[in-house]
């Protein structure tokens, strides 16, 4: 970092990444500050530097002070702790303090009154939501949606039949084989808690899941044209169920609703998919298994004259980016669902299924949207 480097951050102004601070005289508000870059994708504090982008300038005797301030604040006023870096840079009419505080490895961070902050573009916003909070437990590893207990449900929600079934192609022995019950064998593979189905539990295996969680659903439309705004549609379904119930009536849809080519067929068959079948089971598999369970929304496949959309609640987990994800690199969401979705729907659990996706149809977009907190996938038509 030199004066040219500095000039040129002050020039462009505060953004989401670099705050501006004429001076600090208390340990506390820097403090919110650094969670909130720390809760965020980190960031620099330029101290010295005006909220209009003019130079205050600070002395030694402040730069003295400030080292000792930004080492309390870090140590003593955070929860956990961070190790900010800090650089002195000179100037014609005094210096600038530059602190760079990365993004937290431990969300979510919390000042010492235990309030948690996070960016929001130049400024800062104290966390009050509960699914934002989850959230951040989550990137943390401390807590994952799909063992969230399901309010109210009891062993008397599972389809036993189906259960059953499960467990004997499974494991080549029937429950009744185990000598316990059917409540402690669930809770044995972590499927409930306490006499309660966590969501996990719920969408495999209960009988009608949406009862109690009515939002985890595929909301699915084909319209007429390109514009969501169309007042016209051809085919509109909410499609509940089961996992597996679910995954079946969306390919189900998608298929009814596309077209379907002779190729080399015969005169009398069916035609083939305009894409391939591949592609629908790896993307709405993945869209099922991966998508952000602390969000109440369904899931949304749109049919449209020009390409096919799928968009999950919840942007990707953690630190995965699209261009991860194109590369087969994948961050498991909810671990308890990803372990059994290999066991009723078409899914691998590699991170090969979007590179098979794009080797069957190369024509797809993923768009990674972290303000919006959805995650999209565009299959362009024929």
């Amino acid at each position: 970092m030199d004066t040219v480097w500095l000039l040129n951050v002050i020039t462009q102004g505060e953004d989401s990444k670099h705050q501006f601070k004429a001076n600090v005289k208390r340990s506390d508000s820097l403090a919110q500050e650094m969670v909130a870059f720390s809760n965020s994708l980190g960031g620099m504090i330029l101290i010295g530097v005006n909220d209009d982008g003019s130079l205050a300038g600070l002395t030694p005797d402040d730069i003295g002070r400030l080292n000792q301030l930004v080492s309390n604040a870090a140590t003593e006023h955070m929860r956990p702790p961070i190790a900010p870096v800090t650089e002195n840079i000179s100037y014609p009419d005094g210096m600038v303090m530059v602190v760079t505080v990365p993004e937290g490895i431990s969300k979510p961070y919390m000042d010492k009154n235990l309030h948690v902050f996070v960016k929001s573009g130049a400024d800062k916003r104290k966390v009050i939501a509960r699914e934002e909070l989850q959230r951040m437990f989550q990137s943390a590893a401390l807590v994952h949606a799909d063992e969230i207990p399901v309010r109210n449900s009891s062993i008397a929600d599972v389809d036993q039949g189906f259960f059953s079934s499960f467990f004997e192609r499974e494991f080549g022995e029937s429950v009744a084989d185990q000598g316990i019950s059917c409540a402690r064998l669930m809770e044995n593979m972590n499927l409930m808690r306490d006499g309660q189905l966590n969501i996990s539990g719920a969408l495999l295996f209960a009988n009608r899941p949406q009862i109690r969680l009515p939002v985890y659903i595929i909301k699915a439309v084909a319209f007429p044209g390109n514009d969501i705004a169309d007042e016209h549609y051809i085919d509109s379904r909410d499609i509940s169920g089961k996992l597996s119930d679910i995954f079946r009536e969306a390919m189900s849809f998608v298929l009814a609703n596309i077209r379907h080519v002779q190729n080399d067929q015969s005169f009398n068959s069916t035609g083939v998919p305009e894409i391939p079948r591949i592609v629908f089971e790896e993307l709405i598999a993945n869209a099922l298994i991966h998508r952000d369970y602390f969000i109440s929304a369904p899931v949304r496949l749109l049919v449209f004259a020009d390409r096919i959309e799928i968009i999950s609640p919840g942007g990707l987990p953690n630190n995965l980016t699209v261009e991860n994800v194109l590369m087969g690199n994948s961050n498991i969401r909810n671990p308890i669902l990803a372990s059994f979705a290999s066991k009723v729907l078409p899914y691998r659990g590699l991170g090969s299924g979007i590179r098979r996706a794009l080797k069957a149809h190369p024509d797809i977009e993923f768009i990674d949207d972290r303000v919006g907190n959805t995650f999209t996938v565009i299959i362009a038509r024929t």
